[in-house]
């Protein structure tokens, strides 16, 4: 247990704030034990993950508790079906590759996404045409209000856009200590038809793609327009693409003949990234944080120094302005602490 703990190195906005107390848990009992401890002395908790998906705006008045739970199983389920499990502390593209070296296909879409395996299930991470809905069996808890271990099914979870029971009813109760997913190890199911893969994968000559090809292109896409957070602060996607009804998106298709939009039935998604460049976001800067110049849908430390109040104090300004141009209210898809 440690006292006043800078927690910039577990965060990848790098916004330095300190909590009040920190502990690194390798096992479960020391989990349990860290869990223990806080509802004796009446701390408030805070879990961390790879830090990806986490906005601080002041310090942390209780004990963060830092997930480092390792290791991967594997489990054949039938001659081309495999269920390989792996603990939250593991890092999320580190896992990607691990299962691309087996050659065992269905997370290749979802490559090179910050973050651990364990905050993966949270948001129902997505890219590519992929989220982790589709590839997911179950997942293992600890319930914070009887320290007792349960298991989650895909059904239990309810899973949406960038969302679930983790982030609904069962917030703040369930920390998430291993997943388990269903790949395939032979007859993969190569999906090239989501954003710019085709593109990628013709410019390298590639017509009949491997999972790995599949990989290298997602990769090589994110890299060409996301900032890497080791060298400038951000967490990805600040923000949900939101999803509006076909009635208002076509009453926006008048004035905005260009606006894109996705379909779904009675309703229609429409790419954040694109509202906030009409804005005037791409690029812009204000003191030490900016929304990234290759993609208005990041927005970055710019600098290194901002503060957490600044970042969100900025992402306030782009929800105002694209509120006020195109009537809709974006959502951020970044936890706020």
């Amino acid at each position: 247990m440690q006292e006043n703990i800078s927690l910039k190195p577990y965060n990848t906005f790098g916004v330095d704030i300190n909590a009040k107390y920190f502990i690194e848990v390798q096992t479960i009992e020391e989990l349990k034990d860290a869990v223990n401890y806080s509802k004796d002395h009446a701390l408030q908790v805070l879990f961390l993950g790879g830090g990806s998906n986490i906005l601080f705006t002041k310090d942390f008045d209780g004990l963060a508790i830092k997930l480092s739970l390792k290791g991967i199983d594997e489990k054949d389920i039938n001659e081309n079906e495999i269920l390989v499990t792996a603990k939250a502390g593991e890092n999320w593209h580190e896992f990607v590759m691990y299962t691309l070296k087996k050659n065992y296909g269905g997370l290749e879409n979802l490559s090179l996404i910050p973050g651990n395996v364990g905050t993966s299930p949270m948001q129902n991470i997505g890219a590519y045409g992929t989220e982790i809905k589709d590839i997911f069996i179950s997942c293992t808890v600890l319930d914070l209000t009887d320290l007792e271990l349960k298991t989650f099914s895909l059904e239990q979870c309810h899973f949406g856009y960038r969302d679930s029971i983790f982030k609904q009813e069962g917030k703040g109760r369930h920390v998430i200590l291993e997943v388990s997913f269903k790949l395939t190890k032979k007859d993969h199911h190569i999906k090239t038809e989501y954003g710019a893969i085709k593109t990628e994968l013709e410019n390298s000559a590639i017509t009949h793609p491997t999972i790995q090809d599949v990989s290298k292109a997602v990769i090589n896409i994110r890299q060409s327009k996301l900032p890497d957070p080791k060298e400038t602060g951000n967490a990805g996607s600040f923000f949900k693409n939101p999803t509006i009804p076909l009635a208002q998106f076509e009453d926006l298709k008048l004035r905005f003949e260009n606006i894109p939009g996705y379909p779904n039935g009675d309703v229609v998604k429409v790419p954040a990234g694109w509202l906030i460049e009409q804005c005037g976001w791409k690029g812009k800067q204000i003191g030490n944080v900016a929304s990234h110049k290759l993609q208005a849908l990041v927005i970055v430390n710019m600098t290194g120094n901002a503060t957490g109040k600044e970042i969100f104090d900025f992402s306030t300004a782009i929800i105002s302005s694209v509120q006020e141009k195109f009537g809709i209210e974006l959502e951020r898809e970044v936890n706020i602490i």
